[in-house]
This record gives C-alpha cells, structure tokens and sequence, in this order.
C-alpha cells in the first residue's frame, strides 16, 4: 500500500473530523480510508487515532506525527509546484475568500487588474469576516488578516494591514478627541465582532460587518477600529479622523491561505503571486 497516500488520508481524517469525509474528499470508500490508516500505524508502529463510534481524536504520538507529516506534505507538494511551473495556464474559475472590508476601493482596483493580467480567470469572491471552510464550501484561496493563520492552511504573508482608530470631526467637536486609553472611557465604540479590542468604550454598536461599522462612523455614531483600505479616502477627504493619540494593537498581516491538494493550480498560484509583486512594488515606492 502507497504509504504516501496513506499519509494523505491520516491527515484529511485529522483535519476533516472523520473517516467518510476525508473518504468523500479523496474520492476512495470508507473501507479503503481505514485500510490506509491501518497500514501507516503499521509503517510508524505507534497507535495515531484513537476511534468511537461517535469520534475520532489524536493520540500523543498522533499529535506529533500529524504535525510532522503535514510538513512533509507540504513540502512535497511545493516541490511537485515548482517542477509543473509554467506547464499550466491561469484559466477557469478562481474562488475566493476575503474579509468583508475588501469591498474597497484599493481591492476593486487590484482585481481590475489582476483581470486584465489574466483573462482568462474568472473571479468568483466571497466577503465574509468569518474563517470559511475552504474545503466544506470548495474555495480554492482565502485572504485571512491575522496575526495567528491556522496551521492546517498553507499561508504565504503578503502585506501587513494597518487599522486605525477612526471618528467623524463632527463627533469628535461634539465628545473631545480622546488622547490616552483612559480617556476612552467616555467615548462610543463601533465595536468589530470578529477581533477582541480591549479597549474602554461605551459600546453603541457591535457588528459582524466593517462595512456597516464604517457607516456608521461616517454618519457622527462614535469610534470605529477600521482597516486603511476602507477609511484612506475618508480620511484624505476629512470625512474621517485618525485618532492619533491612541497606540493600536500590532498591524495584522495579510496571507494568502489555501488547503494542499495535489499541487495548487495555475489560477491560484497567478493570484498570489499578483498580490505579492504588487505589494511588494507599492512598499517600494
């Protein structure tokens, strides 16, 4: 039995929660997936799952096999890429993933001309602050803005993201500009869901969505923690203020994050590699 594609299995198992999803994903039977299982328990001689009837979970040795073999794979699988490069061609239907403050003006652009670099890829770009399941939901490249990516994606770092501290000046003439955390005690906090912020706000909303969030701190509501793609014209326009007396958390990075299939097609690998020299251009200039 091919102990490569046995590895394969184990780690869908790990990563998909049971035998007959990772069975369904590697297009083989349930039987065929446990047989696999089996015969690499055999190969490492070391008991990697431990099975119920209800679930499944890593044994110790499982935990530090699991991590070893994702690496290996991962490996494997850029190797196969870089010896396939060129042979493909940037075409079909890309699906992506992205926060829902991408529905930005800087993002519009960049896909214009992602577009006009290949068109022959079709965009087809999901806005949703929550982690999608790549697999569960057939997306082929998410944008996750962290400081932590998951460790069963692979992730390629392509910028970092400043978020500010912003108001209207018609709220700050109204409250005061807060000039130290303490002072945000006083003030109304437009609150992300999908980020902690410890910081002292009065909150008047909490929300899901930055687009909403952004809104609401142009129409005078209070203080809003928002990404410089979304606020940079507000603020050149003076819609919006930064408040620059407060120290925000570390600038989050951008990453490219996608699940190791047998190698990353063309569409995908054109669209980081668009991201990354773009960014890379910008931070040069």
């Amino acid at each position: 039995m091919d102990t490569l594609q046995s590895m394969w299995v184990f780690r869908y198992v790990v990563e998909l929660g049971s035998f007959t999803k990772a069975a369904e994903f590697m297009d083989i039977s349930t039987a065929m997936a446990s047989k696999h299982l089996h015969h690499l328990e055999k190969s490492v001689q070391a008991k990697l799952l431990n099975r119920t009837s209800r679930r499944i979970s890593l044994t110790e040795a499982g935990q530090e096999y699991y991590h070893r073999c994702v690496e290996a794979l991962n490996t494997l699988t850029e190797a196969k890429h870089i010896a396939q490069a060129g042979t493909v061609k940037p075409q079909g239907l890309l699906k992506i993933t992205a926060p829902n403050w991408c529905a930005s003006r800087h993002f519009g652009e960049l896909l214009a001309e992602y577009r006009q670099q290949y068109p022959n890829v079709s965009l087809s770009i999901n806005l949703d602050s929550r982690r999608t399941d790549l697999v569960a939901e057939g997306i082929d490249l998410a944008l996750r803005v962290t400081n932590h990516p998951e460790q069963n994606l692979i992730v390629k770092p392509i910028t970092k993201i400043d978020f500010f501290w912003v108001a209207s000046p018609q709220y700050l003439r109204q409250y005061g500009t807060p000039h130290s955390i303490d002072d945000m005690k006083q003030h109304y906090g437009l609150l992300p869901q999908y980020i902690h912020l410890d910081f002292p706000l009065i909150p008047a909303c909490t929300s899901n969505s930055a687009l909403l969030l952004h809104q609401m701190a142009l129409n005078h509501m209070g203080l809003a923690y928002l990404p410089e793609w979304m606020v940079k014209e507000d603020i050149e326009h003076q819609h919006l203020q930064i408040i620059e007396h407060i120290v925000c958390p570390e600038s989050p990075t951008l990453y490219a994050a996608y699940m190791n299939r047998e190698f990353l097609s063309a569409k995908v690998r054109s669209f980081i590699d668009f991201l990354a020299m773009k960014f890379e251009t910008d931070k040069n200039h």
